[in-house]
C-alpha cells in the first residue's frame, strides 16, 4: 500500500500502518517519519529464536532437516537501532518484537555464494509465534538495563550482567544513551562509565516490573 510516496507493508484492522523490518534501520528513518506523520505506525521486527534448515538437492528432494545453532534474542533490536538510535523517539511510532521460529530452505544447486559452497538460500516460512514485545515509549527500553539507578557500570559489566557480547553491549549503551535511558558519568581506565538516567523523556513512566 502506498502512503505519501512510500510503500508500506500494510494496514491492520485498527487502521494502523505497519512495516516488517528485518535489516538495518539506517535507511528507514525518513520513511518512518513520513508514515508516522499520517497516523500511528507499527514496525514489526522479527526475532528468530529458533531456525530450522531444510536441505534440498537440485531436483527438489529434501535431504535433511536440522536446527541451526544460531539463535536471536531481543537484544538484536538494539544492535540494529545503532544505525538509527533516535527512531524510537518518532512520534506515533511503535516497535514490536515478534519472537518467532522459522524454516529456511537450503538448495544444493551450485548457484549460491562461494562462502556457502554453491548452496542457495530458498524460501523462508514462519513456523511459530511465541511472543510479542511492544516498545512504545523510551521508558519501555528500561527493560534492557539490568542495573539500578545507584549503580555504575561499563560496557564490560553491562555485557556480563545482560549475558551479551561486549560489542553488542557497546551498541546497546550507545542507543540507550541517545534515548535518555542511561548517561555517561566518567571513565574507568579506558572504559566509559554509565548510570541509569531517569531524565525528561522517562520521568513520567515507571520501570516495568521484572517478570517472574
Amino acid at each position: 500500500m502506498e502512503f505519501a510516496g512510500f510503500v508500506a507493508d500494510g494496514i491492520n484492522a485498527q487502521g494502523e500502518c505497519f512495516e516488517i523490518q528485518t535489516g538495518h534501520f539506517g535507511s528507514f528513518m525518513n520513511k518512518a517519519k513520513k508514515l508516522a506523520s499520517l497516523g500511528s505506525l507499527k514496525v514489526v521486527y522479527p526475532v528468530v529464536v529458533a531456525k530450522y534448515l531444510e536441505v534440498f538437492d537440485a531436483e527438489g528432494r529434501q535431504l535433511c532437516r536440522k536446527k541451526s545453532t544460531r539463535v536471536g534474542s531481543i537484544w538484536d533490536i538494539l544492535g540494529e537501532l545503532v544505525y538509527a538510535p533516535e527512531l524510537p523517539l518518532v512520534q506515533g511510532l511503535e516497535i514490536e518484537l515478534a519472537l518467532v521460529d522459522v524454516a529456511e530452505q537450503r538448495i544444493h544447486d551450485g548457484k549460491g555464494s562461494w562462502r556457502r559452497k554453491g548452496v542457495s538460500i530458498g524460501d523462508r516460512r514462519l513456523l511459530d509465534l511465541h511472543d510479542k514485545i511492544c516498545l512504545k515509549t523510551p521508558a519501555d527500553y528500561l527493560r534492557f538495563v539490568p542495573f539500578s539507578k545507584s549503580e555504575d557500570f561499563t560496557s564490560e559489566t553491562f555485557g556480563k550482567k545482560a549475558r551479551i557480547r561486549v560489542g553488542l553491549a557497546r551498541k546497546s549503551l550507545y542507543v540507550l544513551a541517545k534515548l535518555g535511558i542511561v548517561e555517561k558519568t566518567g571513565k574507568k581506565g579506558n572504559m566509559l562509565v554509565y548510570r541509569l538516567l531517569i531524565g525528561p523523556r522517562t520521568r513520567k513512566w515507571k520501570k516495568p516490573p521484572a517478570k517472574k
